[in-house]
């Protein structure tokens, strides 16, 4: 597989008649995804030079990527015009169809594959959160979820189950989902007129201190071990409820009871949060981190753009590298490249970072294009050195130049004996993070898509 940025227009593989012609990449391709497992995942379809067009999600990766290469396919409105550009296909094998629509989500939006038109936006998933510094925490549906100070599940598959069953939760539970900074002593909030949800007991009231700070914090350990698991007593009970409302002809109650039901088992159609997570949700305030970056690192003006490489290892053999870009404090998705590490054998990630700081930088000079502002690397001194001697074999002057080590979140700079040590808090500390963490991420997805193919023996 080629560096995205470095390949040419593919050829136009259709017919006058829009069928597909019946050139070899494809037959080959077809008789492919014939081998592919029946378990829900995520497929890959590329153009013939290795270019990754359309990403999918199915339920049944062989029945659904082999639809692609039927007649139905060639004369759809929706498929016919690019199916014939199909010349090679892979697949990411997944738990189950909520992880494979997630993946297929995150990796439209890394790879940005042209025929994908829906998820290319920067649309979130939901996710459902608890505050934990309050002394009443509060229980939210949001798409942009705090960071520290609460409790997250998600993120969910479904915007309208998960808001569907926080209501049903919220008759359960009774807790609050307003913004209200209640303070339990304060004593002002004894006059404070609750909301219409504490007449028709959905909330205890906690701003009209009508429950203790210690008894509506069990309510909420109550509704996180719900979430976490303990849920069979609560649904076996509102089975019966609806079971016994049938029975005494009360349909309405009955019905009501079965999508309760239905709403809180589909809180299962959610992500692992550490697997799942979608890093460009979480707030990091990029003005404050690019003037902080400039004091920190004493360069003359704010910079706007930094790039972050990243190395990662396919069961021990084969290296990819990504290289993500942030324009303004913020990903620049049509800035991201991945790399398959052409020149070294075995794990060497110093010798892994030379070759794509060279390959990457080496372009850039000689199309006379502009260097990003910082180069971020991920790693310590020795990771540092490796990419600062790329520029120095391309006798080509670097940009700024640092690394980050992961554990100690030490920044190394060249000729600095000594690493800079930043508060964990310091917004340029932060946003390196973020641009670390994006590169590590988008890394694994090229490292997953690889360790598919490799399954075919290629």
């Amino acid at each position: 597989m080629t560096d995205s940025a470095e390949a040419p227009n593919p050829p136009e593989n259709r017919s006058t008649e829009g069928k597909p012609q019946e050139h070899v990449p494809f037959t080959l391709t077809a008789d492919k995804v014939r081998k592919f497992p029946t378990t829900p995942g995520v497929y890959l379809m590329k153009d013939i030079q290795g270019r990754v067009i359309y990403v999918g999600k199915a339920k049944n990766l062989r029945s659904r990527a082999g639809s692609y290469f039927n007649a139905e396919a060639a004369s759809d409105i929706r498929t016919g015009y690019w199916v014939g550009e199909i010349a090679d296909a892979d697949f990411v094998e997944t738990d189950s169809e909520v992880d494979a629509l997630l993946m297929e989500a995150r990796l439209v939006k890394d790879i940005q594959p042209k025929y994908n038109k829906d998820l290319k936006d920067d649309k979130s998933f939901p996710y459902l959160m608890i505050t934990q510094r309050e002394d009443f925490p509060r229980v939210e549906f949001t798409r942009e979820p705090q960071e520290k100070n609460a409790k997250l599940y998600g993120p969910f598959a479904s915007a309208g189950a998960l808001r569907g069953a926080i209501q049903v939760l919220q008759r359960i539970f009774k807790f609050r989902t307003c913004s209200l900074d209640i303070d339990e002593n304060d004593e002002r909030w004894k006059w404070f007129r609750p909301c219409l949800l504490a007449s028709i007991n959905q909330c205890t009231a906690p701003c009209n201190l009508r429950i203790t700070k210690e008894e509506y914090r069990k309510d909420i350990r109550r509704l996180q071990m719900f979430l976490e698991g303990s849920r069979d007593r609560l649904l076996k009970q509102l089975r019966e409820e609806m079971l016994e409302a049938s029975k005494t002809l009360q349909f309405e109650k009955a019905a009501k009871l079965r999508d309760e039901i239905d709403m809180l088992e589909r809180l299962d159609e959610r992500g692992e949060l550490e697997t799942h997570a979608q890093p460009e949700v979480f707030y990091i305030d990029p003005k404050k981190g690019l003037a902080g970056l400039r004091k920190v690192l004493q360069l003359p003006t704010t910079p706007r753009s930094i790039e972050g490489v990243d190395i990662a290892h396919l069961q021990g053999g084969e290296t990819v590298a990504s290289l993500v870009q942030f324009l303004d404090g913020l990903p620049f998705k049509p800035g991201y490249r991945r790399y398959k590490i052409k020149s070294v054998k075995g794990v060497d990630d110093f010798r892994s970072i030379h070759e794509v700081v060279a390959r990457r930088f080496k372009k850039l000079h000689a199309e006379g294009e502009v260097f990003p502002d910082i180069l971020l690397i991920d790693g310590g001194k020795g990771q540092l050195n490796a990419a600062l001697a790329a520029f120095r074999d391309l006798q080509i002057e670097p940009p700024t130049l640092v690394s980050l080590a992961k554990k100690e979140e030490e920044i190394f700079r060249p000729g600095q004996a000594e690493p800079l040590r930043l508060s964990r808090h310091a917004f340029a500390l932060r946003l390196l993070q973020y641009v670390r963490d994006e590169a590590h991420r988008f890394a694994q997805h090229y490292h997953h898509i690889l360790r598919s193919k490799s399954t075919f023996g290629e």
